[in-house]
């Protein structure tokens, strides 16, 4: 555990493709700690800013046209800000922070997506974070075809979301190959089970960062 200097907060983070249910667990996440005592912020990447939440707006915008290089970029002028602003004055204060993606999702997306080089990242994440790396990450993961089939009824979408098959397997696969190299921090979790056999499984996950949280 990278404590950075702060006190007794946690920062936990979740990933993974579309459709995976990160908003839905999100929110049981943050209810499970709360439950358990702990003062919670919730936020979200990009955005969590006002900064952030306007990168967020060109990033996802349909009709923004973004260079790959330009696009890793605005993510961690977003990360930035939003570690400044929001994740280390939590974290420094004792508060567990839950956020939807973080680095990880860099490395999925610019580099597995987009195909940017992973030491490019890493570079930047040095940079920008320094010695914090989340305490947990919980990566909900489901095959393709499962993303695709819950993301089928949903309105416009969004610049990423308008990618191609292709694209979200290079994404999943760098998910995959981030919690091979990673199994201490990152949590793989099979979304595409019902969602209480999900929640059991992140309940387990979170009991063993805290033994507040009691394990099912």
């Amino acid at each position: 555990m990278v404590t950075d200097g702060r006190k007794s907060g946690r920062f936990i983070t979740v990933e993974g493709i579309e459709g995976v249910g990160k908003s839905t667990n999100i929110g049981f996440v943050a209810n499970e700690l709360r439950r358990a005592g702990h003062a919670v912020v919730e936020t979200r990447e990009p955005g969590g800013t006002v900064l952030g939440e306007r990168i967020r707006e060109l990033l996802l915008s349909p009709d923004s046209r973004i260079a790959p290089v330009t696009e890793l970029l605005l993510v961690f002028a977003a990360r930035a800000a939003h570690l400044e602003e929001v994740i280390r004055p939590a974290l420094n204060s004792g508060k567990w922070v839950v956020c939807d993606r973080f680095t990880d999702a860099s490395h999925a997306y610019q580099g597995g997506g987009r195909g940017l080089p992973a030491e490019a990242i890493d570079a930047l994440a040095r940079v920008v974070q320094g010695g914090l790396r989340p305490d947990l990450t919980l990566l909900l993961d489901a095959p393709l075809g499962i993303s695709a089939e819950r993301q089928a009824g949903r309105g416009k979408r969004d610049r990423f979301e308008q990618e191609s098959a292709d694209f979200f397997g290079r994404v999943r696969q760098a998910y995959l190959d981030c919690a091979a190299r990673e199994p201490g921090r990152i949590r793989l979790i099979n979304a595409a089970r019902p969602l209480v056999e999900v929640q059991d499984d992140i309940r387990r996950a979170l009991a063993s960062l805290d033994q507040a949280v009691p394990e099912v």
